[in-house]
């Protein structure tokens, strides 16, 4: 068996571009801004749900104020669409605005953008604008918003719900509940989260007065689906009008993937004023301005055998959009439904999805999207099942995941996993966790008066369907390998894992091989990152397309060299025939004259039509001290199935980043809202709690991978398994302390040491009257 190559497939790479970011060489699009930019502002509603009129007069004849924008200066723009629909049960969105007019329906709600020669003109000139406001009654959360007589977010929409419809066979489903031995029942809320990245975002926009041409650059996941986006949708200009360029991105998580108002209003006054003019958001606009991700309100059920099998499954779900649809809004809850059979055998399965409206931030992908909500779900659910039956949480499992000899299975929901062992990864995570142990270190946590809990969630998701994703890879005259692609790094090294794919065929070091997103102007298509797709979609598209090339440059070789093609073999940057000493360089097959340049070319494209289905055991064991409410993460561990690794190093990188995002979201993230006129209670980093260094633990991370069937490259998406499989394994872990303790099973997220303790004197005063 040949040797694997020192930068190839498998091997743990150091990040090629840390170097860099390291040494504080990152360009990022606010370092990238032209000095002589404008810069711009918005003024944002302080008002969840107001009337209002504007007069702008008086602000645009302040020094330095170049331009002030309303909506009746915007008249002729389309609003940012919503790009998914149903197919059975089309509805009607509601319209986007660029800049709202006449009503304002969430806090942060863009009503004017103010463009100056400083950002102190620009703040004077936000000042000066004067609004008459005329509050309405304005409500949150999804329980209130579909309440009889509920403030109404959009007036053609009875009851605040975008749509309401069904998944699965509701008749099968009820009959199979009316023949259960017992019946498990969890009502969870998965709560608002901020996607949190280190950059917030920023563009800025260049107009070209003799080519009537426009270049946006903006910290975004897809420099394509931007472009295509704002110009077909909103600016209504040909797309060959607009570059849009993407430079070092610092984290997306999902919420850099859409378009928002302050590119297109970027565009108009670049347009405008023939000039550059600059955007950055602070943190607080990003609070009120970006996507925000999850909040959901579920009711699940599960219908028992005796002996503990899965005879139905029946959800209720209700998914907050928030004040407008964002770009795949709806598709979250929705495509989420279809994971929440898990990795389980349940022949009927029933779900019912309402997408309803509040005047808060709209909501959209989030690491994961959707699939972080089912999965959080279906594992609640069956520790539930456990506790109904008095069954360990793992038998339980075992009894009812599809076992390895029945895939490919289909679903009830229509998904079809094609590969995996599920209890084999369920089996090494207890092993190395020491479950069987378990007891023992509780009984020693008693002693110091602290609770200890252990659980467990064995998740599944579905990744890689963002659609085509092309690769170009091309010979440079040094004899090095530049690859073109239209997915988009925000942290997940790119750079190196593309490189690997290089260099398994090539044999070249990966500083031989430079990568290039992220430019309109530089590769001709492109999807853009997320649902974990850059490496199932993106890396088949590199592996193929490096295959071509090698194929076309053997042919030049073997002119060159004068022998066969079958004789060729690549290695080291060389092309050589095999057992001798005769080889040609990269280099010098890149300048052999008379060469057809597109020899020096390959390309392909490839779309996952099956998607790829990652899935693995976390399990983890917390500290609970009953006093404070205050909880710790004493062990945790993670055995995940990703089919092929490309990158032992980048793939736990990622698993620990999710995984730790999921602790945040278990543990103390939570968008606040106040109830009475729905004001941003968590309007900062003051009052919202992320996750920092002492709240994670110490990751214990192994892989059990069984070669994904429909992948050519046999992986599986990693980038959000991590935060799809934590959030129930910690609450579990949390509710299992409790349950044992002082019979509490249920407590919702954030698992916050109020909420704790509130939880154990609620039930010590129950049990004392």
């Amino acid at each position: 068996m040949a040797a694997p190559i020192k930068f190839g497939m498998g091997q743990s790479v150091l990040r090629k571009e840390d170097d860099a970011l390291i040494r504080g060489k990152g360009r990022y699009t606010d370092d990238l801004a032209p000095s002589a930019a404008l810069h711009a502002l918005v003024l944002r509603s302080p008002h969840a749900h107001a009337k209002f009129t504007i007069d702008v007069a008086a602000a645009r004849l302040l020094p330095g104020v170049a331009l002030i924008l309303t909506a009746e200066d915007t008249a002729e723009l389309g609003g940012l669409p919503c790009l998914f629909n149903l197919e059975t049960d089309p509805f009607t969105a509601p319209p986007y605005p660029i800049l709202a007019k006449d009503e304002v329906r969430h806090v942060g709600d863009a009503v004017a953008f103010v463009v100056a020669d400083t950002l102190d003109h620009a703040r004077d000139a936000i000042e000066a604008i004067k609004v008459e406001w005329t509050t309405l009654p304005a409500v949150t959360g999804v329980v209130n918003a579909i309440k009889p007589g509920a403030p109404q977010v959009w007036a053609d929409h009875k009851d605040n719900v975008l749509f309401d419809v069904s998944i699965g066979d509701k008749s099968a489903t009820e009959a199979a509940f009316a023949k259960a031995h017992a019946v498990a029942e969890i009502r969870i809320v998965n709560p608002r989260v901020v996607a949190s990245f280190m950059e917030t975002r920023a563009a800025v926009c260049e107009y070209d007065t003799k080519r009537d041409h426009l270049t946006l650059t903006a910290g975004s996941q897809g420099s394509h689906r931007l472009r295509d986006i704002l110009c077909q949708n909103v600016l209504k200009i040909p797309t060959e009008k607009m570059r849009v360029i993407c430079p070092d991105v610092g984290g997306g998580f999902g919420t850099k993937l859409f378009p928002y108002r302050e590119y297109a209003l970027l565009a108009v006054a670049a347009q405008r004023l023939r000039k550059s003019v600059r955007w950055a958001a602070d943190r607080s606009e990003h609070f009120m301005g970006d996507a925000q991700g999850r909040d959901n309100v579920t009711t699940a059920k599960m219908a028992l055998a005796e002996d503990g099998k899965f005879l139905a499954m029946d959800v209720d779900l209700m998914g907050d959009m928030g004040a407008y649809l964002s770009t795949f809004a709806p598709y979250i809850p929705h495509g989420g439904a279809g994971m929440l059979p898990g990795l389980y055998d349940i022949q009927n399965f029933h779900c019912r999805v309402r997408t309803i409206f509040t005047h808060t931030v709209p909501v959209d992908a989030y690491r994961g999207a959707g699939r972080p909500e089912a999965a959080y779900v279906v594992e609640r659910l069956v520790d539930a099942c456990a506790r109904k039956l008095d069954m360990s949480v793992d038998a339980i499992r075992r009894k009812n995941f599809i076992p390895p000899r029945a895939l490919p299975y289909k679903t009830a929901t229509g998904k079809v996993y094609d590969s995996g062992d599920f209890n084999a990864h369920l089996k090494r995570a207890m092993e190395i966790a020491e479950w069987k142990e378990f007891s023992k270190r509780a009984k020693a946590a008693k002693k110091h008066g602290l609770i200890r809990g252990i659980g467990l969630a064995s998740y599944v998701e579905v990744c890689g369907t963002m659609g085509e994703e092309t690769a170009n890879v091309r010979l440079d005259p040094n004899g090095d390998v530049t690859i073109l692609i239209g997915t988009q790094s925000s942290g997940q090294g790119h750079q190196t894992a593309y490189a690997q794919i290089v260099a398994e065929q090539f044999g070249l070091p990966p500083e031989r091989v430079h990568i290039h997103q992220g430019d309109t102007a530089e590769i001709a298509t492109g999807l853009g990152t997320g649902g974990s797709a850059s490496i199932p979609s993106g890396g088949v598209s590199v592996q193929r397309a490096t295959h071509e090339l090698g194929d076309k440059l053997k042919q030049i070789a073997a002119e060159a060299l004068e022998a066969g093609l079958g004789d060729l073999e690549i290695a080291d940057g060389v092309i050589r025939v095999a057992g001798t000493d005769r080889a040609i360089s990269f280099a010098d097959l890149a300048k052999r004259p008379g060469v057809d340049p597109a020899k020096l070319n390959g390309s392909a494209t490839f779309a996952s039509a099956d998607g790829t289905y990652p899935n693995g055991t976390h399990v983890a064991e917390i500290e609970l001290d009953p006093a404070t409410g205050i909880i710790r993460i004493v062990n945790y561990v993670i055995v995940d199935d990703f089919g092929v690794t490309l990158n032992p190093l980048l793939l736990a990188g990622q698993v620990h980043g999710g995984a730790v995002q999921g602790i945040g979201q278990a543990l103390m993230e939570q968008v606040v809202y106040s109830n009475s006129d729905a004001q941003l209670v968590t309007g900062s980093y003051m009052d919202y709690a992320l996750p920092r260094a002492a709240d994670a633990p110490t990751f214990t991370f192994e892989t059990h991978n069984v070669p994904c069937k429909t992948n050519p490259m046999g992986v599986k998406g990693a980038g959000e398994a991590g935060a799809i499989g934590s959030c129930p394994a910690v609450v579990n872990a949390i509710v299992e302390a409790l349950w044992r303790e002082y019979k509490i099973d249920h407590i919702d997220m954030p698992a916050t040491p109020e909420r704790v303790w509130i939880a154990i004197r609620e039930q010590h005063r129950r049990h004392s009257l």
